[in-house]
């Protein structure tokens, strides 16, 4: 029987962010969006080109009656018992003017292809995100599993004490075991942060694209982060790069577009072909000389629907509809971006705060800790003391380590907020 040892992989945020956006199903659907909006643009394209078309066609016919004589006692016609005739026609024709429509179908399709690829940016964004949350996540979960090894290790020696001081008469068998139940707590949770972090560990390892027994060991992603601007310089960079604003503006140049097309329905259309007609009543596929006609013809055609001049009224209108109802969107979606901005800055900050003042109570608490060991230790403090104590101490750094992991992932979230964290 084989055994397979589990792989390890380090990486740091920027290579768990290129991972998984070098491996999303989704940016791969996205790029396809965009292959279909360029076929598309490729088709529109094709519609400018002149249309051609040509048919052949053989007919044969079988006559009953060959005579044929004029009412009124006139000439009689003689017929043959059947006749062949081949007929063939070639046609060429382009439109030379139609309103401008074939133009503005070309300029509104290359639009709605940049909304395919706005779209692919905001779904990488989301990817991005998405790596970065659940990057924090394993992060978190790493810490606290460190914090508690630590107290695990602490509690066995406090439990080595504890025996020696009962052997000693010094405590009672109950402070022995208090400090066992102690570790039981301790160890219970040990076992629901290592399930948590399995799970956390496979779902980086589907986004990411790894094999799924891929562990993951990851940096401190707290290192580095930022000191923050102003909430205005934010808010303006969100109007700027905000991938959803930029859509709403691509489709509000569509809407445009759409009621130049819906107007130019009221224009003439003017458009110039070439026919060339091939007639052959010989019955022989090359006929005789002189017994086949080839005529060509060259013309132009100007048509105009002038009723849409009355009834083209209302559909322009409901284009215009159409596009102040992609303005109101913007107005509603701005409106938003500033408040989800305002909300994520004022979290970071807060989170930045939270570390200070958890870096102090891990000094006041280490203080704590260190006071009640030694009353312990003279017989002056109750085990139940010495278990707060440390207790007080641990849940700190683990607090301290989550606010670390919180902070990050605040200042990613701010910047997701301003459309600029692909960045």
């Amino acid at each position: 029987m084989a055994l397979f040892a589990q792989s390890t992989k380090e990486l740091n945020i920027n290579q768990a962010i290129e991972l998984g956006i070098a491996n999303s199903k989704n940016l791969k659907l996205s790029q396809n969006k965009i292959d279909q909006a360029m076929a598309q643009l490729e088709v529109v394209k094709d519609n400018a080109l002149p249309s051609a078309n040509a048919n052949f066609i053989y007919n044969h016919a079988e006559i009953p009656t060959t005579t044929f004589t004029l009412p009124g006692g006139g000439s009689s016609f003689h017929l043959p018992n059947r006749a062949d005739a081949f007929v063939g026609t070639a046609a060429v024709q382009e439109l030379v003017y139609g309103g401008g429509k074939l133009k503005y179908a070309k300029e509104s399709t290359k639009l709605l292809a940049d909304v395919a690829r706005l779209d692919a940016d905001k779904n990488k964004e989301e990817i991005t995100y998405a790596v970065i949350n659940t990057y924090y996540a394993l992060y978190k979960i790493a810490q606290s599993k460190k914090v508690v090894d630590q107290n695990l290790e602490s509690i066995a020696a406090q439990i080595k004490q504890a025996q020696r001081f009962f052997e000693q008469g010094i405590v009672t068998k109950n402070d022995v075991l208090r400090f066992q139940l102690q570790q039981a707590n301790v160890t219970l949770n040990q076992m629901d942060i290592e399930s948590n972090r399995k799970i956390i560990n496979y779902n980086l390892d589907i986004l990411l694209g790894l094999p799924e027994d891929t562990e993951i060991n990851i940096a401190d992603p707290s290192v580095g982060l930022k000191s923050i601007g102003s909430l205005n310089e934010y808010i303006a960079q969100a109007m700027t790069n905000r991938q959803e604003l930029k859509q709403l503006d691509v489709q509000n140049k569509v809407a445009d577009y759409n009621i130049k097309t819906v107007k130019a329905n009221t224009l003439p259309t003017v458009a110039v072909g070439a026919n060339l007609y091939y007639i052959n009543p010989s019955g022989s596929f090359i006929p005789p000389v002189n017994q086949y006609l080839m005529p060509v013809t060259v013309g132009a055609t100007v048509s105009w629907n002038i009723g849409s001049l009355w009834t083209n009224k209302n559909k322009v209108s409901e284009a215009k509809i159409e596009q102040n109802a992609i303005t109101f969107q913007k107005d509603i979606l701005t409106d938003q971006v500033k408040t989800d901005i305002n909300k994520n800055f004022q979290t970071y900050q807060v989170a930045v705060n939270k570390i200070q003042v958890l870096e102090t109570s891990i000094a006041q608490a280490t203080e704590n800790d260190k006071l009640l060991a030694s009353k312990y230790k003279n017989n002056v403090a109750s085990v139940t003391d010495r278990i707060d104590a440390e207790t007080l101490l641990y849940q700190a750094k683990i607090n301290l380590e989550i606010a670390k992991a919180d902070a990050g992932l605040a200042y990613y979230t701010l910047l997701k907020s301003t459309g600029k964290i692909t960045q």
